[in-house]
This record gives C-alpha cells, structure tokens and sequence, in this order.
C-alpha cells in the first residue's frame, strides 16, 4: 500500500510516496532499512520505478518515492527546470525525511538513484557518511563525457543548437518572460534533449500522468557541468553501479570510471541494454534481481552505528 508523504525543501512541499516493507525480515532493533528513489531527468515518481519500489518492500525494505520541485506532484516553480543543484538539495531532503518515518532505522537508509538521479545518489552519499549504500541505475555520472557522446553521434552541430535554445531560455528568465521548452523526448533528428532510437518508447510505456514532455531549455547548459564522477571516491558505502553496454544517454564509460574511482566499495554490473531498457521487462527484472543480492548485502546483517553527521 502506498502512503501519501509531504515533506519540505527549501521551504516548498514536495510529495513522495511511502511503501512499508511487507516483511521484517531485514528488520532490527533500530528498524527497518528504507531506499529513496527518485527519478531522472524531467521524469516523475509514476514514471517506471513502482516496480522496484514495490519488490523492495516485498523483500523487506522500505521505499521512500519522491518528486522534485518543480515535477509531478510536488510544488515549487519554476516548473520543469532540470536544475542539479536543487534536485540534490530535494534528494538530501527527501533523505531526512525518510529517517524520520516510524519505525525506520535512520543509519540504515540506500540512495537509489536511475541515469540523471543515479549521479546525484552518488554525490549526495559522498557528502553524509550515514547512508548505508547506494544504487546507481544506468547513472549519468560524467556531463563532460555526455557532451563528448552528443557530438560523436550526432555532430558538433546539434551541440551547438542546443547551446543556442539553452541561452534563449535564460535570456528569456532574465526579462521575466515566459519560459522557452524544449521536449525531453522525441525521435531522432530532432531537438529534443532525449532523441536516441529508443527514447520514444519511455513515453509510449514507461511515463505516468504526472509527467510533462517539456523542460526548460536553459538545462542543456548545465549538462556538462553536472559530474558526480569527481565525487566517488570520497564514498564510504557500498555502492552499485549498474551500467547498460549500448547506452546513448549515459556513457557507459563514464559510469565504468565511477566505480573504479569507488575502489573496492563498488559492485559494477554491465547488461546488453540501451538507456530506457531498464524500467520493465526481462531486462528490469534482471537489473532488480542484482539490486536485491547486493542491498541483501550491503544491509544485514545488522551493522553498527554510524557517524551520524554529514561529512564536514
């Protein structure tokens, strides 16, 4: 059963969805363990991840769903902004108040996070060494290596347009107009910030209702200045990276190059798959069966506590 929650970042209401755990089998005296998941880029909670969120509960872990500011269901304008530092700033605010629901063991809290969202898992675990581990989905880890992959498949052209409406946008922001938007999916050939051959099908089977194909064109400025890579190797949690081979959103190089810089704290697993292949089917079932053996790991038994501020 899902539980409406409303918690606060920077002062606006965002919305998550809790899913107890249907077993205590992984419970302890302090509770039980919780994953907070959010989604990726521009996309929603309704949008392909209740089926992980749903057999982590089955398998006795708590799931803690939410929307950023700005997407979905949660408050805040401006809407539609891809804005990395506020998804981190929601993403440690979705974290507190995970801790903070009955009957849940704080010290024993997983970032799960799938492409845009598995960067920010990463990063925002480097910063608080109380969570327990992390789950990097098809992450988007390295905006450098994803500017490098536009223009190997599509041209310096297409980088440049996009440059162009990202710049239309702020401009626009600055005179207080309305906002310039650009589709996060569409087919190739076009402008939209997703176009690989299959980012279609996201749209057609995997998004819900709350999700708007639309995002503020000033995002595609900070793409290459988003690079949770750098931030690895400061982790002091177990960590998986699950990376697809034929990826043409997330370089799978770059998410190979974050789990080396983890060290030995990094589980890496690699599956024949484009970046939308994940989120149901065999492949889905394949990649959560690999989360299940690893969280199954990373949290029981039960461990000792843990430092419990944020690293300084």
């Amino acid at each position: 059963m899902k539980t409406d929650i409303t918690f606060t970042s920077h002062g606006v209401g965002c919305v998550a969805w809790h899913i107890r755990a249907r077993t205590d089998e992984l419970a302890t005296a302090g509770g039980r363990p919780c994953v907070v998941m959010a989604h990726g880029f521009g996309c929603t909670r309704d949008s392909g991840l209740l089926g992980y969120a749903e057999a982590f509960a089955d398998a006795g872990i708590d799931a803690f769903v939410f929307d950023y500011r700005g997407f979905g269901d949660s408050g805040g304008t401006p809407r539609q902004d891809v804005s990395v530092r506020r998804q981190r700033q929601d993403y440690r605010a979705a974290l507190a108040a995970a801790r903070r629901l009955p009957g849940v063991d704080p010290d024993r809290i997983v970032l799960w996070g799938t492409s845009y969202s598995g960067g920010h898992a990463v990063v925002v675990a480097a910063e608080d060494r109380r969570v327990a581990a992390v789950v990097a989905l098809t992450p988007a880890t390295d905006g450098l290596a994803t500017l490098t992959q536009i223009v190997r498949h599509a041209g310096v052209g297409r980088l440049l347009r996009m440059a162009g409406h990202g710049l239309r946008d702020a401009a626009r922001a600055l005179g207080g107009r309305a906002p310039h938007l650009l589709p996060i999916i569409g087919p190739p050939g076009t402008l939209a910030m997703m176009n690989t051959p299959d980012a279609e099908a996201i749209h057609t089977t995997i998004v819900g209702p709350t999700f708007r194909n639309e995002v503020r064109a000033r995002t595609a400025l900070e793409v290459g200045f988003n690079r949770p890579v750098t931030h690895a190797g400061r982790l002091t949690c177990p960590l998986l990276v699950q990376v697809g081979t034929h990826d043409h959103v997330a370089p799978p190089d770059a998410a190979r190059r974050t789990a080396r810089r983890a060290g030995t704290r990094a589980q890496l697993r690699e599956y024949p798959v484009d970046h939308f292949d994940v989120y149901e089917g065999a492949w889905q079932k394949r990649a959560l069966a690999d989360q299940l053996t690893f969280l199954s790991g990373a949290l029981g038994p039960a461990r000792p506590p843990r430092h419990r501020g944020p690293r300084a």
